[in-house]
């Protein structure tokens, strides 16, 4: 029976614990998709030249820190960004070029 009740634990810790989360943190607010389409256009223009803080401080329109940094686990999550060990956020999703590379014969995984 007390095998069984940790086993049961366990399976939940698993599921709803945070492993099989998209962020990374706890969500107080989440973007809406306004929100995340604005994020994508700054860091897009960015041209990864600003890190984490000074993309947030220069958004046209206030946004939570926290609803920021969840839309920043989001893009990363979805392969759109990369954040590099100085918080510098890097613009990887090019779906065009892939296209054409792949037409050119990228052999992709």
């Amino acid at each position: 029976m007390v095998q069984t009740k940790e086993l049961n634990n366990a399976v939940y810790q698993l599921i709803y614990g945070g492993c099989m989360r998209i962020f990374k943190r706890n969500v107080l607010r989440y973007p809406t998709l306004d929100t995340v389409l604005m994020i994508e256009s700054k860091i897009t223009k960015a041209k990864s030249d600003k890190n984490v803080r000074e993309i947030w401080l220069s958004l046209p329109k206030k946004v939570m820190w926290q609803t920021y940094l969840a839309t920043l686990d989001y893009l990363e999550y979805s392969g759109k960004i990369i954040i590099d060990s100085d918080k510098h956020v890097l613009w990887i999703w090019a779906p065009r070029e892939i296209d054409a590379l792949k037409k050119k014969g990228l052999a992709v995984r």
